[in-house]
């Protein structure tokens, strides 16, 4: 019996890991469901009511105006990041500003309601409110590096490259537009048959744009929280350094966040792991920020719009997502109380 016994031990104890990863990802995915639903059917209202040829007419200049417009109506969008890549090259190629339509596309993922309540739930209101200031933060900064760095000769040949049209990812649904097309008032047309059917059909849309990355980033952040040891993410986010921590959390937060693939709403339970973990509160921030910046969107930002402009965005939303989480670090000194999260309370732990 004892070689049975042997031979037992190894696998029992993975499975007892892969049984911790699972009730961890299950218990963030029992905590999040709810939020998804209220947050998407609130976008699939605004997305119904709203023509988007009123958006695009909106967004044909990089005024102040105009970038704040580009900004709530991205909040009142998609909340899937390559929808909202995709999206913004729609906007793009059919005459809005290549600034207004990234300030849309930073807005439409890092902005949106369901991304709110989720952060509430997972970390702390801390982090609701440090990322409804921090993304305008970001924008602001986006547009005033476009204007400073970005010559129109770019955008030009990013605006060629786009009317080429090349496939990347969700452009079926950036192509789609169900709003409604019946005339009247904000509650008529929304209470009439067809704004019914336009709001249950975008609210499909979206889960359906989202489900994917939302699974993986639960699968992902239960594995992690399960298997990785905390040392090593105090030795990565450096904090037997209180200082160091706090320079070091926005810079390193957006590099885990390329490395993770993962993005959207996704990547929110992974950033409750590196909060229990030890990264610093804007070195959260910075790292949900870069879902606009992880690998596969940087390839479809190449076939969107050509090698140059896509190292553009990177060398422009890179430094943003960091002043960003600089800011806000600054801005919340006072809220640093870390938070314990039921999902996940100790990364690293397996239970023996």
């Amino acid at each position: 019996m004892a070689p049975a016994v042997a031979a037992g031990g190894p696998v029992t104890r993975a499975l007892d890991a892969l049984g911790h990863a699972l009730a961890l990802a299950g218990s963030m995915t029992w905590e999040i469901t709810w939020s998804l639903i209220v947050g998407f059917t609130l976008s699939a209202v605004i997305q119904a009511v709203v023509r988007r040829e009123t958006v695009v007419r909106l967004l044909g200049d990089d005024r102040p105006k105009t970038i704040a417009l580009a900004t709530g109506l991205g909040a009142a969008s998609s909340s899937c990041s390559y929808a909202a890549v995709a999206l913004a090259r729609a906007l793009f190629r059919r005459g809005a500003t290549f600034t207004a339509a990234m300030a849309f596309e930073i807005a439409s993922t890092n902005l949106v309601i369901e991304l709110g309540i989720i952060l509430a739930l997972l970390i702390g209101w801390q982090f609701t409110l440090a990322e409804f200031i921090g993304g305008p933060i970001m924008i602001v900064l986006m547009a005033v590096a476009f204007r400073l760095f970005v010559r129109q000769r770019l955008i030009d040949a990013a605006r060629q490259q786009a009317d080429k049209g090349v496939p990347g990812s969700m452009e079926g649904h950036a192509a789609m537009d169900m709003s409604i097309n019946a005339e009247g008032s904000f509650w008529r047309r929304l209470l009439s048959p067809e704004g019914y059917t336009s709001v249950s059909h975008i609210f499909v849309v979206e889960w359906a744009a989202v489900i994917r990355d939302v699974a993986a980033g639960l699968l992902i952040a239960g594995a992690i929280g399960a298997w990785v040891p905390a040392t090593f993410w105090q030795h990565l986010f450096l904090t037997g350094h209180p200082l160091t921590a706090r320079l070091w959390g926005p810079l390193i937060g957006p590099v885990v966040s390329v490395l993770s693939f993962v993005c959207s709403i996704g990547n929110v339970p992974l950033a409750a792991v590196l909060w229990n973990g030890g990264i610093s509160f804007g070195g959260v921030v910075s790292f949900i920020f870069a879902d606009l910046i992880i690998i596969p969107i940087l390839i479809i930002y190449r076939k969107y719009y050509g090698t140059k402009m896509m190292l553009t965005l990177l060398g422009i939303f890179y430094p943003t997502m960091v002043m960003s989480g600089y800011i806000v670090e600054f801005l919340f000194g006072g809220l640093r109380t870390r938070t314990s999260t039921p999902p996940i309370t100790a990364p690293g732990s397996c239970g023996g």
